[in-house]
């Protein structure tokens, strides 16, 4: 796991990547473009972000929040795959993810023939990072658990 994450950040770095905080208020108006699959809402149902949408699990809490952990959302193999090689989200992984999420996966768990359940992708490294870090902007306060149901 120690490797995949330092491969990771030397991807990204080599890749040119910026993996400095992005900008959240960027981030709100490119989320849209997620909104289609993913909402972002609290525990109490308050939508913080996005529709109702429910192609993809919710992101409330994202950062901080382990890989396949949202409960009752079906996730793909590979992305249960790298959960159970301790994937956990943070900006850095989820901007590299958004660019090509089968690509990370692959990446990150060293397993060529998985694929990602989510086919969109964000073709600019900066808007990526800004998506992150709108959504790390909507995270809980630290301490506080995230959602965990739907």
């Amino acid at each position: 796991m120690k490797h995949a994450i330092t491969a990771l950040t030397i991807l990204a770095a080599s890749s040119g990547m910026a993996l400095a905080a992005g900008d959240a208020e960027a981030g709100k108006k490119i989320f849209n473009q997620c909104q289609t699959c993913h909402v972002v809402a609290d525990p109490d149902g308050n939508v913080l972000a996005g529709k109702n949408a429910k192609t993809g699990p919710n992101l409330y809490g994202i950062i901080g929040r382990p890989a396949a952990s949202y409960e009752g959302f079906k996730y793909g193999d590979g992305i249960k795959e790298a959960a159970a090689k301790g994937l956990v989200w943070d900006e850095a992984n989820l901007t590299v993810y958004v660019q090509d999420p089968t690509k990370f996966l692959d990446e990150f768990t060293g397993n060529p023939k998985l694929k990602s359940k989510m086919v969109f992708k964000v073709k600019k490294e900066e808007d990526a990072a800004n998506v992150a870090a709108f959504l790390a902007s909507l995270s809980p306060a630290a301490g506080e658990a995230p959602a965990a149901t739907e």
